[in-house]
């Protein structure tokens, strides 16, 4: 439920408890500080392993990596996460016996198959001895495999819920049962024997140990390390403030700023709701001095924080999937994000401008100082991200070009502690040109305390999705056994073709169809898991219609990713009205209409041919005219949704803009000019009536300083 409305920014323990809380993930625990020292040394010995193997990679190859690296990572999962929903009544949240018993389990069978214990495994021990029983295991490989199964389903339901387990556990019921299944029915199969499937599981790259583990492993936990460090070398609070000296004297420059800072701040948090929370603690008390009614000024936070893991360069855990998948570089993928990206920004300041007119939005004074003056002293924080997109382009690997990132905030961070030596504040509404200044040696510990931190937590951060990962693996290993996805993929066809009169038409459903179930499959599943399920079940699916990997797999990860601000359980939008006290469907739909345009731009990827221009593919002139007409649609969208134009719309208008932005997104010349010409028809029809519309409030200014 929400919490009571806040006129002050919140503190960075809130923050990180309300992040914590209303994050995709279950809520973690608070630890004490004994436990906590404890678990953070633990986290930050992973780190150090994770970033050798960048440069110094284990001889043993990579699966050997990925069965350490689950091995010691998975643990967490149970002194991290309650293995129930609330916190206990007497205040304890320490882990305790069965929390350290499942976790003492899961770090043995998770490093089984690399202990050189002679006679374990019923063959002797060490990893070689391991993979050459692969198809024949024996009795105590067995019951490893099958203990570290149920291990990882249960650190899953501990970090999303029940959903995910549940699906996996009917995925392996498929896989033991198919072959009682009536021989007519197109699921059916000969069915698999439990030694089988922890075969599969456990000693095959299909498994546990297959693509979406390896992704979690090189590239996410790397990525979720670099947000961390740069988080605590003061880019959150940068960021920030830098959005607001950009906007200071502009009537709707809450608005504006909101959506600016979503976008950068989503450079180091790599979370849609936490963005949302750092950035609503601190811009609620504007918006609602400037005049924006709660559920709105939610909303649009929710908007701009998920907006964050769909913008480069880093984009959500399920790109890494995608260049994995697809065999391509990062770099390319990012790529296809610019275009949805300005899209999806677009609609959200057209509906930001709109807003402020609606409201009547008062100008709000940021005591933030100049937007050059800030660039000029942190600006610094910048140069990170260009690393990032400077290596990639010269072909370096992004698990390298990451830890490159990684190692240039860190060095900022040190010449800022040595040159202004002051004591880190993490909370965005504390100023660390406030703070005493420290002594040299005072000032050097401080900063190798949160570097030290910073390592440590972007492990933390990673638990959730390596859980899901790992949980993944019992899914695309049945998949891949049964071969269910393609006869899946197949009735997905089938149901649309028995609609459609024609191929157009087929397209369009299964592109419907697949869009609402990816939604759906979102509410359940967080982003990572919803991608790889959807990605195997519906991708093969609108590839035999035609359309291509890259516009396919960038279809399915925006709706994943927009799954997180769909009712009933957009979890940003519960997370933001938390913040701003609003009520949490009435900020739901508000955070829907932000984002509306965002949910119909993908269709366009696959309905036509020049869909794939949208993400960026093609001739630049392509590229470009598809982008105008794109971007005429989504304001089309944005008038249909915020009944606003010029002035206030009527219903004739709006319901002309619908039609408009739909015949314009599906990107074929006769469509575009059907669609341009209702457009203008509105827009004409609003200029023709307008003069019985009131005019806009004037915006006011209101001074508010920050303490």
């Amino acid at each position: 439920m929400p919490t009571a409305e806040r006129d002050t920014p919140v503190g960075q323990a809130d923050l990180d408890h309300l992040a914590s809380e209303y994050d995709e993930e279950r809520p973690s625990r608070r630890l004490s500080r004994g436990w906590e020292r404890v678990i953070t040394l633990w986290c930050f010995v992973v780190a150090v392993f994770v970033l050798r193997q960048v440069f110094f990679p284990l001889r043993e190859g990579n699966q050997f990596y990925l069965v350490v690296f689950l091995g010691v990572t998975l643990p967490l999962a149970f002194l991290l996460y309650r293995g129930r929903a609330r916190r206990r009544t007497d205040g304890g949240d320490d882990p305790g016996p069965v929390d350290w018993l499942l976790a003492l389990v899961a770090l043995v069978v998770g490093l089984y198959p690399v202990l050189p214990l002679p006679g374990w495994g019923d063959g002797g021990g060490g990893f070689s001895a391991f993979l050459d029983r692969q198809g024949a295991l024996g009795t105590v490989d067995v019951v490893a495999g099958v203990l570290l199964l149920l291990l990882v389903l249960e650190a899953t339901r501990r970090t999303t819920g029940w959903v995910l387990p549940i699906v996996c556990a009917l995925f392996l019921a498929y896989a033991y049962y198919g072959g009682f299944l009536p021989i007519s029915w197109a699921i059916s199969h000969r069915g698999e024997d439990i030694d089988q499937i922890v075969n599969a599981l456990y000693n095959e790259a299909s498994g546990f140990f297959g693509v979406p583990l390896d992704v979690a492993a090189t590239y996410i936990v790397l990525f979720t390390i670099y947000g961390a460090v740069l988080d605590r070398m003061g880019a959150g609070r940068f960021f920030v403030e830098f959005s607001f000296s950009l906007f200071r004297k502009s009537g709707t420059a809450p608005g504006r700023t909101v959506a600016t800072s979503g976008f950068l701040l989503g450079t180091v948090s790599g979370s849609g709701t936490a963005t949302a929370v750092t950035l609503g603690s601190f811009a609620w008390p504007i918006l609602k001095r400037a005049g924006y009614p709660r559920e709105a000024a939610g909303g649009m936070l929710a908007a701009s924080g998920i907006g964050a893991i769909l913008s480069p360069p880093t984009l959500g855990a399920a790109a890494f999937i995608i260049a994995e998948y697809l065999g391509v570089s990062y770099l390319q993928v990012l790529g296809w994000a610019l275009v949805p990206t300005l899209l999806y920004y677009l609609g959200i300041f057209l509906a930001v401008e709109i807003d402020a007119r609606r409201f009547g939005a008062r100008r709000v004074d940021v005591d933030v100082g100049s937007p050059w003056a800030l660039l000029g002293r942190f600006g610094y924080h910048f140069v990170s991200l260009g690393v990032i997109v400077v290596f990639l382009a010269l072909d370096v690997p992004p698990f390298k070009a990451v830890v490159y990132a990684t190692a240039v905030a860190a060095v900022f961070g040190l010449l800022e502690a040595l040159l202004s030596r002051r004591r880190f504040v993490g909370g965005i509404d504390e100023r660390p040109q406030d703070a005493e200044r420290l002594p040299l040696g005072e000032s050097l510990r401080d900063y190798v305390s949160r570097l030290y931190v910073a390592l440590a937590t972007g492990i933390r951060g990673a638990v959730p999705v390596i859980a899901v990962c790992a949980a993944a693996g019992v899914i695309t290993s049945t998949i891949a056994k049964t071969g269910l996805g393609q006869v899946l993929s197949s009735l997905l066809v089938d149901a649309a073709d028995a609609l459609a009169p024609n191929h157009a038409t087929l397209v369009v459903l299964s592109a419907l169809f697949s869009a609402i179930a990816i939604v759906v499959l979102g509410l359940a599943v967080p982003v990572t898991a919803s991608f790889i399920l959807s990605w195997i079940i519906i991708g093969p699916a609108l590839i035999s219609l035609g359309a291509e990997g890259p516009e396919v797999a960038m279809f399915i990860f925006y709706y994943a990713v927009l799954s997180e601000v769909s009712p009933p359980t957009a979890l940003a939008a519960v997370a933001s009205a938390a913040i701003t006290g609003g009520k949490v469907m009435a900020t739901m739909w508000q955070a829907c209409k932000y984002t509306l345009p965002a949910f119909l731009a993908p269709m366009a990827f696959i309905m036509t041919e020049n869909g794939t221009h949208l993400l960026g593919r093609g001739a630049l002139i392509d590229v470009v005219w598809t982008t105008v007409v794109a971007g005429l649609a989504v304001a089309a969208l944005a008038v249909a949704t915020s009944g606003w134009m010029f002035g206030p719309t009527r219903r004739p208008e709006r319901l002309l803009c619908v039609p408009a932005a739909l015949l314009l997104l599906y990107l074929v010349p006769v469509s575009i000019a059907i669609g341009l010409a209702l457009f203008a028809a509105a827009v004409l029809l609003h200029l023709v009536g307008r003069r019985h519309h009131p005019s806009a409030p004037s915006p006011s200014s209101t001074p508010i300083t920050q303490e």
